[in-house]
């Protein structure tokens, strides 16, 4: 049995459909869907049960067969202001589950974040020393807090234990993420109702407008990494999770008018006040410690994955993975 945390918001579902489409149908689901739409997310899904976020940890020492926790759940907003609510949600939780699968010699694996390597001036590395990296905002530093944990505190360890890395995601299921949605999505939404998409213009001199890079990673080919790494449970450590490539929002415009065989149309817009002293300019994650570690799957390129995204889930009234 697989307990997935986050399991009805954005990777979580995903993953969710990637097990069951190898035939994994043991799964325990753990989220606090409340008031929101992502009930959607696993309507059409093969699981055991759902449990709410705050029963979880009461029940999970009643769980028998537990092979693996994947833990994808957690306060993911970059503007999350509240530090005590991030501490006790994404530090002292997975805390919690690292110390339950330690004892039971179980597989666990947890979202960390490239928002852990701040503005980017140590580089983008996942071999470096993590004790260099000054996250920009109190997500980054709540995400960072427990892989240090891990480094200097941790006293037991589960048989795998591995932490990834995110860098931008992007794809199905992630419509109810509201301002925390991708490009993407964003975009195909303006083009539906305006015809043009909107980006920030850049305030560096060295980028022009629209050429703010990122490394822009489809849900699937994180689903497949998780996949690969439960099949490989030697395999331990901290991992980036990116395509190695940094791509502009220009190009991920483009790529967006494209899909829907349109000429773009795009529009420069100034960028918030709050934004500008913490804007990123940059992120690509070198990738070659997890190839190392033996993932040979080719990641989707930006054209490639924006249109299976925009064809099969934007284009047909936001399907569900």
């Amino acid at each position: 049995m697989v307990i997935i945390t986050g399991g009805a918001g954005f990777i979580g579902s995903c993953l969710v459909r990637t097990f069951n489409d190898i035939g994994i149908d043991d799964i325990i689901i753990v989220d606090n869907i409340s008031n929101s739409d992502k009930w959607m997310n696993i309507r059409n899904k093969k699981y055991i049960r759902y449990v709410h976020k705050s029963k979880f940890l009461q029940e999970l020492p009643s769980y028998t067969g537990v092979s693996a926790i994947v833990h994808m759940g957690a306060q993911s907003s970059t503007t999350e202001k509240d530090f005590d609510y991030l501490w006790c949600n994404n530090f002292e939780y997975t805390q919690h589950l690292w110390n339950y699968c330690a004892e039971k010699d179980i597989s666990f694996i947890y979202a960390s974040s490239a928002a852990t390597y701040g503005d980017g001036a140590e580089g983008f590395d996942d071999r470096m020393d993590i004790d260099k990296l000054l996250p920009l905002n109190g997500y980054g530093y709540s995400k960072q807090i427990f892989d240090l944990w891990i480094k200097h505190q941790a006293k037991i360890f589960p048989k795998q234990y591995v932490g990834l890395k995110f860098f931008n995601v992007y794809g199905p299921n992630e419509y109810f993420k509201g301002n925390m949605a991708s490009m993407v999505f964003h975009g195909y939404r303006q083009i539906r109702e305006n015809g043009k998409i909107k980006l920030f213009k850049s305030y560096n001199p060295n980028y022009e407008n629209g050429g703010q890079l990122r490394d822009f990673v489809y849900v699937k080919d994180i689903c497949a990494v998780i996949v690969w790494l439960l099949e490989n449970s030697h395999i331990s450590g901290l991992f980036n999770v990116g395509t190695g490539q940094a791509r502009s929002f220009k190009e991920l415009a483009e790529a967006t008018f494209h899909a829907l065989d349109m000429d773009s149309n795009i529009e420069y817009i100034s960028m918030p006040e709050q934004l500008k002293e913490k804007y990123q300019y940059f992120t690509k994650a070198e990738m070659g410690k997890i190839r190392e570690a033996g993932f040979e799957k080719r990641f989707m390129t930006l054209e490639e994955g924006i249109k299976d995204y925009v064809l099969k889930y934007l284009h047909k009234n936001y399907e569900i993975y």
